[in-house]
């Protein structure tokens, strides 16, 4: 039997399948004693509730083309500090949402624009840039990999936007 459903782009995924197998048996020599005392040769079933792990995986991740929504990304949040002088907001920014669970990094080396493309390439769904005039308004820099630039917020506004945004399962 297998279990086949249709993703969001209309392509079918077998996502199950349960098999009788007479074959690896025989091939194995493996038998069981019946009630009888006597070997009997066995039938093998081979279930793959959701196939496998890989073919799941693909399943997930191809039809988003690795755009994961913010409640499914491995890293959620990338943070990234303009300068040296700003790592210690940075890293108050990324103890707040992981206090509330939410997966975050800091990002410090190289130049900004470098870094904003490489959170960009990586498909992180927020990311937040801190400079001077964040750190004097307890802010963030948002900008979100499928809306784009979407200018300063106060950190805490953030946190409850996110938090609605995993909630819902946007």
């Amino acid at each position: 039997l297998d279990f086949m459903a249709t993703d969001a782009i209309g392509r079918e995924n077998q996502v199950a399948t349960i098999q009788l197998d007479m074959n690896m048996p025989e091939r194995f020599e493996l038998t069981c004693i019946n009630e009888e005392g006597q070997k009997e040769r066995i039938v093998m079933l081979h279930c793959a509730i959701m196939g496998s792990i890989e073919r799941f995986s693909a399943v997930l991740i191809e039809p988003l083309a690795g755009h994961f929504p913010l409640w499914l990304s491995p890293v959620q949040i990338k943070i990234l500090n303009v300068g040296e002088a700003h790592l210690s907001y940075a890293k108050e920014i990324l103890a707040m949402f992981a206090e509330n669970g939410f997966r975050a990094e800091i990002s410090s080396d190289d130049s900004i624009g470098k870094r904003i493309r490489g959170a960009k390439l990586q498909k992180i769904p927020y990311i937040l840039v801190v400079g001077d005039k964040e750190i004097e308004n307890k802010t963030v820099n948002v900008d979100h990999y499928k809306r784009g630039q979407e200018g300063e917020i106060s950190t805490k506004d953030l946190l409850e936007k996110l938090k609605q945004e995993v909630k819902e399962r946007k």
